[in-house]
């Protein structure tokens, strides 16, 4: 099964903390982002979570800067410069924990039953996150 999210793609963020009182609550400011994407999953996934094991391909492609680009007449294409993979922030495994977060009771019961990964970052013309599940 595969499953395409377009938009630049999300990393986990770390739990956040705040004071009230005497008590300390954690909280996930990331509420938002998750609903988005997986309004996107549900979309796409119409079969029931997946039992057993799971072979999960992710592939993220950042959207390049204009920098890599040519000018003029080169607009489209990116320069000879510009780099294949994206080497920057934010790192892969904050990825790939963002998307088995999101997927966790919808794909599949647990992400524990993830027993093999593949995973990659790269550049293109536009973000996307590419889902592959076997």
């Amino acid at each position: 099964m595969k499953i395409t999210i377009p938009g630049k793609p999300i990393a986990k963020k770390r739990p956040r903390f705040a004071r009230r009182g005497k008590f300390v609550m954690t909280y996930n400011d990331q509420e938002t982002e998750e609903g988005r994407f997986l309004l996107e999953v549900k979309q796409q996934w119409k079969e029931k979570p997946i039992e057993g094991n799971i072979t999960l391909r992710v592939a993220f492609i950042m959207p390049r800067p204009k920098s890599h680009y040519g000018t003029g007449k080169n607009s489209g294409a990116p320069k000879p410069s510009a780099p294949t993979y994206h080497t920057q922030k934010p790192d892969l495994d904050n990825l790939v924990k963002f998307v088995k977060d999101c997927l966790n009771g919808v794909c599949w019961r647990d992400d524990s039953q993830v027993v093999s990964l593949i995973a990659s970052k790269s550049w293109g013309p536009e973000g996307l996150t590419e889902i592959s599940l076997s």
